[in-house]
């Protein structure tokens, strides 16, 4: 995505204040509506239809659905007409499919030049119409285009599109619309009142105000090598206020022998996190890979392996109880299923409901790969991840967190878009969990790639924290590092750096106006505040939590 100077989205912003509504931008207003529950009748299209509702001729624009019949199944697909490099597509349709009684039906997209075998999927049934939400970026212009709909099975069925949408964005106009998101979500107007102690205020008054914790969870993967490391310390503490044990809590380490537990390593990197007030994620207390799964597990079974499973669990709890903020509970149970398989299909439900019991307060999660990433995975789709919370939770299960790991290649930034809001209609606290670009790609294009990921997720209202999987290893991460062994920044560290500064308030002085009043937006988290008036000066803290009100807040002189 091109680089849009900050200062000028400031500008923007400061002129705008808290609406878009403005002649100041005149482009369109991101719909973030989705539908995870299956209608009767199709709802009307988003944004009026965007492009679908341009005559035919002008740029960008489409026909209206037809038609090919493959193997006596009718393959709806949309015709369009000159797309552009670079603008980004939100696209949206209702589905319905017949002969069967469902279906996981995916788009893809043809140009002349290009194919994006995904753009957007969904479980679609044949007695009411699904929403599927998607998108696509063009990486070459296109005179002439075509939306597919099939069967993600490749099995012959028959599908109805209704409502269908496609709604073009510039970068600057999707970038416009992330910061609108963060302006109202990640941030809150503050007036500041000073006056004496009968309430006299006081015009001109100087003050100097310092952001000094954000409320927004932004961390990292740690590993060992952080132990003795004090330049890793020193460099992880100055922009991370969350972290993650990349190995070091997985039962192959803390286990790797029957009946021979140690904590040693994971006890010694939770000091580091408690001196320096970090908070940490647990990940994970079972890994449903039989790859990562411990030797001596594998070879269990029936009781054996139920009186390990539950050692596990109780062993783990009991040493971190009110340690951890979550517990990535069994991971990538969307790909495999180990632990059902020995021990039947209840077997996550009881991993659930016993680390409930262990650590009451802490956030469980499921967490899984290749659903915000792409949508070519029919084991992780967005339909199938809310399908398994739905089954957990109609079993009475205490599960209240998604974890998307994050691990890319060239991000859709619609795509990412979509699937969150489409998530968000859980109503659970999304976290991306493991974020990093793959190690295919250059250090520039890693870096480039990891801003269009982040800003995704910092301004997506339902995302509560980000956790980048970048945990430093002297011969290397494991897909993407941010500095070098010297701790000297790659491309990637830079653009955590600029981030990190751009998403807080380092310091802002003003003075009081006539009213004995100043006023400043300011992102969520703690603040100090220094007034000086005359030769008095009083220092003091306040907060600001997420709200739609102006947080007023006195201090005496």
């Amino acid at each position: 995505m091109q680089d849009i100077p900050f200062c000028s989205l400031i500008v923007f912003f400061f002129l705008i204040g808290a609406s878009l509504v403005s002649p100041l931008y005149d482009g369109p207003l991101y719909d973030s509506t989705a539908y995870a529950e299956c209608k009767e009748k199709p709802e009307e299209p988003l944004y009026g239809g965007g492009l679908f509702n341009t005559r035919r001729g002008v740029e960008g624009t489409i026909d209206s659905s037809i038609s090919n019949v493959a193997n006596n199944s009718y393959v709806p697909s949309l015709v369009l007409y000159n797309l552009t490099q670079g603008t980004i597509y939100s696209f949206s349709a209702w589905v319905r499919v017949k002969g069967s009684s469902s279906a996981m039906v995916r788009t893809t997209l043809e140009t002349e030049k290009e194919t994006h075998d995904c753009i957007g999927t969904v479980s679609a049934k044949h007695e009411c119409w699904s929403f599927l939400k998607g998108g696509f970026v063009l990486n070459w212009s296109s005179n002439l285009s075509m939306i597919f709909f099939q069967n993600a099975d490749g099995k012959d069925i028959n599908i109805d599109v209704a409502s269908p949408s496609l709604q073009p964005f510039t970068k600057q106009q999707w970038r416009i619309n992330q910061q609108y998101k963060i302006n109202t979500q990640r941030k809150r107007a503050v007036t500041i009142h000073v006056s004496d102690s009968n309430g006299r205020r006081f015009q001109g008054a100087s003050i100097c105000i310092e952001q000094i914790s954000k409320d927004f969870p932004f961390g990292s993967a740690i590993a060992k090598t952080i132990l003795g490391n004090l330049p890793y310390q020193n460099w992880f503490v100055k922009r991370f206020n969350a972290a993650v044990f990349e190995n070091e809590l997985k039962w192959y380490a803390t286990e790797p022998d029957e009946g021979k537990v140690n904590y040693t390593i994971s006890d010694q990197m939770l000091q580091f996190v408690r001196t320096n007030n970090i908070i940490a994620r647990g990940h994970n207390i079972f890994w449903e890979n039989p790859k990562y799964t411990p030797p001596w597990v594998l070879n269990l079974t029936g009781t054996k392996l139920q009186s390990a499973v539950n050692s596990r669990i109780h062993s783990l709890m009991s040493q971190y109880k009110d340690e951890f903020i979550h517990w990535d509970v069994s991971n990538e149970m969307l790909h495999f299923n180990f632990y059902e398989e020995r021990l039947g299909p209840d077997a996550t439900l009881h991993f659930f409901e016993t680390a409930h019991e262990s650590d009451p307060l802490a956030t469980l999660f499921m967490n899984d790969f290749n659903v915000v990433e792409t949508c070519s995975d029919v084991k992780s789709t967005v339909d199938a991840y809310i399908s398994r919370v739905r089954e957990l939770q109609r079993n009475g299960i205490f599960m209240d967190g998604i974890g998307l790991e994050g691990h890319f290649t060239i991000p859709n930034p619609p795509l990412i878009r979509a699937i969150l809001d489409k998530l968000a209609t859980l109503g659970l606290p999304i976290w991306l969990t493991e974020v990093d670009i793959s190690k295919t790609l250059d250090r520039d294009a890693q870096a480039n790639y990891l801003e269009e990921v982040l800003r995704e997720g910092f301004s997506h209202p339902s995302v509560n924290g980000i956790m980048l999987w970048t945990a430093f290893h002297p011969n290397g991460c494991y897909q993407m590092c941010l500095t070098d062994n010297n701790f000297k920044n790659l491309p990637a560290g830079d653009v955590v750096d600029k981030l990190v500064e751009e998403w807080q308030i380092s310091r802002v002085e003003g003075v009081t106006d006539v009213h004995g009043s100043y006023s400043f937006y300011g992102f969520l988290g703690e603040y100090r505040i220094s007034v000086k008036y005359g030769n008095k000066t009083t220092k003091s803290t306040f907060s600001l939590s997420r709200g739609d009100e102006t947080r007023h807040f006195t201090i005496t002189i």
